[in-house]
């Protein structure tokens, strides 16, 4: 069980962790010095139960909320002080609203420096307390006066909270593994440290893990768990990571970064949520506002815009997105702290629905159908719900990393949840039955383009696409073409589909003129000529040849390279499987004009002009002076 204190400043919370552990958690000469705790401060102690309690000692100054924020999330029970001899203070109150905000709900109020005040003073202070906590999660917790002092009490606050630990539920280490940063330091002899509370997930000695944002793949040289050496520590658990490996030159290790598991090494700038204002602000929080965001350890700046464009009032929740000055890493159920832009006050909090929200369309129906679903409270209903509301389908990569889920939860996942998945490296589950409805409206959406264009050899996914009910987005449409070819209800001619048994009605001149130009583009060794070089043999006028031309590449009988230089279909296909088998073998998937060339032993120039097609298509994007496969069209 982890237990961190909360509370006013000088209410005797370091004193108090003293007092039930016997460990000074004021570490720092300054804290020392002025009796004000500045840093996170840290005790481990056997209550009686047989088990390891943390205890972490948060700062109570105004100044220092942003160190409280970070001491706080992640655990398990709060520790919250109020001195009896100056009752509930204004730290008090905004302490008691970040707790809310992250979501602690079991507790234990411990009214220090009782020696100091009468009884009457002590029953009047109770009151204020139970006043205080009747509208938060802790209106329940137990209020025990205490002495650190003379020791009154202390042993009735340990029992309390050796009840608390019997009723925490045990943390499942599901998911990625994912420590919040609080703490990072060198260690002579050892070298870099990080301590801080796992979230989710588990490591190992000798894991990788990943540095995140930001940073390198790194690896654990020695833990500490619950403040001893293991071989492994689990979700739930505060941790200490002795850390090796390249990555520590990359970039430094600060609070507010996350150690995580290769499933969960990315980080966002913008992130979808549900935030509620305090009912205690004085005003609106308006669009677009200026504010601190607290994330784990994190603290960043950035503008919170709502989706609707209005204000959220106070004691009232709304959707927003965060977009934020800052990379932070994040996933969704992670605890959101709002502070305002000065950093003085804290002005309300929620929950990430989504850390990797689309960076167009916020306002969009389905973008809101998809928070939504994200507000269930699990992956499989949030799952479920997404599949049979949203039009195109889910992207399942974003999503499993929105939930952190694990290589064998996703499978379980999609085991669980009737789902159809299509897609490859970028897959996106469907409903059966929405999925076998959208093939089915692309039968009739092709049998129209063949009506209207008799004597086109197939269609396009366009021209398919403008004849449905709703246009689809194109690489939902490509998923569905792919499948309805691999089933035979489609068949390929080049680049365009076309149904079983349709065949083009070209007019008779143009099939006469046909059967004359094939010939001179039907070649082995790819040599074909260019527009001006076809004239002379087939004796006809530049412009009545090159309208010809155009003309069978919009009916599908040839691909237009460039201007000049027309192919036949199968012979762009043949390049494509070159340029792809070439980025197989060649080193990190790069390749070269030259390359190709070799390839296909033909001119530079008509290289250079089919290079150029492809990556007009999508199948290859120039970097410099090399090309690399466009990952999406890799198969």
């Amino acid at each position: 069980m982890i237990v961190a204190t909360a509370g006013h400043v000088d209410h005797g919370k370091t004193l108090l962790v003293k007092a039930l552990t016997g460990v000074d958690t004021d570490r720092l000469p300054e804290e020392k010095q002025r009796g004000l705790t500045i840093e996170l401060g840290f005790a481990y102690f056997d209550l009686g139960n047989g088990e390891s309690t943390g205890f972490i000692d948060v700062p109570g100054h105004e100044r220092f909320i942003r160190t409280m924020v970070a001491g706080v999330s992640g655990i398990d029970v709060v520790l919250f002080i109020v001195a009896a001899d100056d009752g509930p203070m204004p730290q008090t109150a905004e302490h008691l609203a970040i707790l809310d905000l992250l979501g602690v709900s079991r507790g234990v109020i411990a009214l220090t420096k009782i020696d100091r005040v009468s009884a009457e003073r002590l029953e009047e202070v109770t009151v204020e307390c139970h006043e205080l906590l009747a509208a938060t999660p802790l209106a329940d917790a137990a209020v025990l006066p205490v002495s650190a002092v003379e020791g009154v009490g202390i042993e009735e606050l340990r029992a309390e909270l050796v009840r608390l630990a019997s009723v925490v539920p045990v943390r499942v280490s599901a998911g990625n593994l994912r420590l919040a940063i609080d703490r990072s330091f060198l260690l002579k002899g050892a070298g870099r440290v990080v301590t801080g509370t796992l979230f989710s997930g588990e490591v190992a000695l000798n894991d990788a893990v990943h540095h995140t944002p930001g940073g390198g793949e790194l690896r654990v040289r020695g833990i500490h768990a619950q403040n001893r050496e293991a071989p492994r520590a689990i979700c739930g658990q505060r941790t200490a990571l002795n850390l090796t490996g390249a990555g520590l030159r990359e970039a430094e290790l600060h609070r507010g970064d996350w150690i995580v598991g290769p499933g969960a090494d990315f980080s966002t700038r913008r992130l979808d949520g549900e935030v509620r204002v305090l009912a205690s602000e004085g005003r609106a929080l308006r669009n677009r506002a200026p504010v601190h965001v607290h994330i784990g350890a994190a603290d960043v700046t950035g503008r919170l815009v709502t989706f609707d464009g209005k204000s959220i009032e106070p004691g009232h929740t709304g959707l927003v997105q965060l977009m934020l000055d800052n990379e932070l890493h994040a996933v969704r159920g992670d605890r959101i702290v709002l502070r305002d832009q000065s950093a003085r006050r804290t002005v309300g909090g929620g929950v990430v629905l989504d850390p990797l929200p689309d960076i167009r369309g916020r306002a969009r129906r389905e973008r809101a159908v998809y928070l939504q679903a994200m507000r269930e409270p699990s992956a499989d209903q949030a799952f479920a719900r997404a599949l049979s509301t949203l039009e195109d389908g889910v992207d399942i990569s974003r999503f499993a990393r929105a939930w952190n889920l694990s290589a064998s939860q996703l499978h379980d996942l999609q085991h669980n949840v009737p789902v159809v998945v299509a897609g490859g490296d970028h897959p996106r589950g469907f409903e059966p039955r929405r999925w076998q409805d959208l093939k089915d409206s692309l039968v009739p959406a092709l049998e129209a383009c063949h009506v209207a264009a008799p004597e086109r050899t197939g269609s396009s996914e366009a021209d398919i696409n403008r004849q449905l009910p709703r246009r689809l987005k194109p690489e939902l449409l490509v998923l569905l073409i792919n499948e309805l070819l691999a089933d035979g209800t489609f068949e390929r001619d080049g680049a365009l589909v076309r149904l079983p048994g349709h065949a083009a009605r070209r007019s008779p001149a143009d099939e006469a003129l046909w059967k004359r130009v094939r010939p001179l583009l039907d070649v082995a060794d790819f040599k074909t000529p260019v527009v001006h070089d076809m004239v002379e043999p087939l004796g006809m006028d530049f412009k009545l040849l090159e309208a010809f031309l155009i003309r069978s590449a919009q009916e599908g009988f040839l691909v237009r390279v460039s201007a000049k230089r027309y192919f036949l279909p199968e012979t762009v296909v043949h390049f494509e499987t070159i340029v792809r088998e070439l980025a197989r073998t060649q080193p990190d998937g790069v390749f070269t004009v030259a390359d190709f060339r070799n390839e296909v032993g033909i001119g530079r120039n008509a290289v250079v002009e089919i290079l150029e097609y492809l990556d007009r298509v999508g199948l290859t994007r120039r970097h410099g002076q090399v090309r690399k496969l466009v990952p999406s069209r890799t198969t």
